[in-house]
């Protein structure tokens, strides 16, 4: 059987080319919310999920989830997408 290798950036690396990441709440449907969608278009949304040992983690776009949480960044987070984001430090998050 053979791994995937699932290549991953960290948050602290990101940051620092994106910007300084703002704390996203949904308060309607994401299809509803127009600012939303038009970051989602721009790739400036990464959505933060738990991980089954219960570390935090980012994904490039947007996956709707209970448990998720959203951040929008500054500038495109294009040359993340398909990467893992780890080492979420919410110290360098603005609320």
């Amino acid at each position: 059987m053979k791994l995937l290798k699932i290549k991953t950036a960290r948050f602290s690396h990101i940051i620092e080319s994106c910007g300084k990441p703002q704390v996203y709440t949904l308060w309607q449907k994401p299809s509803a919310d127009r600012h939303l969608q038009a970051q989602i278009k721009k790739t400036r949304v990464m959505t933060i999920l738990k991980s089954e040992s219960g570390t935090d983690f980012g994904l490039v776009g947007f996956k709707e989830s209970k448990e998720a949480r959203y951040l929008v960044l500054p500038k495109s987070l294009k040359r993340f997408a398909h990467k893992r984001i780890v080492g979420i430090d919410w110290a360098l998050v603005r609320e």
